[in-house]
């Protein structure tokens, strides 16, 4: 049997470079490989100090990059899929969707939220909180949405009853989007006073679940981190 990998993933260091910072990128990869079961080292780079590791392995580049044996990857979506392929079965459980609309699920919430959060004047809030919104009722309903293999156990079942976004298993699309949604919901209650409303029930369901794994709960920064982050681009209304 081959050796198993060296992998090393170097992610963002908090402020206080004790632990893991805010990117959602990070998170993905770090989530990815805690899914995968594989055996990694978790390295904090922290960026006020610009690490001699960082210039040598990746100059120029920011956190998230790999170091696989001795092969150096910095672009996040490609390292996602060079996991996914070189952390195979039997070894290793596949991650990818078993349904290709899952990937692209919550894919424009993060750009309205940009926008609803960074607003300062309260005449456009409320057109910027319903395109968010939106974005997040659109989530719902395909949460909501029973999936192929639901209808085939039960064809008379109207709501889907699922855990994630393709299944009763975390893939790379929730890898991609929970940290993405953490973000929104820490963010979006210190500006905005706005929590995701609790009418959206598949949406309300989906994190709830989400938040009793420990490959996402603790692959989390601090809500601190996260807030610190977006000190200098979140606006409060104007009074």
């Amino acid at each position: 049997m081959a050796d198993p990998p060296k992998i090393e993933l170097f992610v963002k260091a908090s402020v206080d470079a004790e632990s893991v910072g805010n990117c959602p990128f990070c998170q993905r990869l770090f989530m990815i490989l805690w899914l995968k079961g594989a055996n990694f080292t978790l390295t904090t780079v922290d960026m006020k100090r610009a690490p001699d590791v960082l210039k040598a392995l990746a100059p120029g580049s920011q956190p998230p990059f790999l170091l696989y044996n001795d092969e150096v990857k910095t672009d996040t979506n490609k390292i996602e899929e060079f996991l996914e392929e070189k952390l195979a079965p039997p070894q290793y459980p596949k991650l990818c969707c078993r349904y290709k609309e899952s990937n692209g699920a919550g894919e424009d919430i993060f750009r309205k939220f940009s926008a609803y959060i960074k607003n300062p004047n309260p005449g456009l809030n409320d057109m910027l909180e319903k395109k968010f919104l939106s974005t997040l009722v659109k989530l719902n309903m395909f949460l909501e949405t029973p999936l192929p293999h639901e209808l085939d156990q039960n064809p008379n079942i109207t709501e889907s009853s699922r855990l994630y976004l393709d299944g009763d298993t975390l893939t790379l699309a929730d890898c991609n989007l929970l940290p993405k949604l953490n973000i929104v919901k820490v963010v979006c209650k210190l500006y905005r006073d706005f929590d995701i409303p609790a009418e959206l029930k598949g949406l309300s369901r989906y994190l709830n679940n989400a938040y009793k794994q420990d490959e996402f709960r603790y692959t989390c920064p601090n809500d601190s981190e996260i807030l610190i982050a977006y000190q200098s681009v979140a606006k409060y209304l104007n009074k």
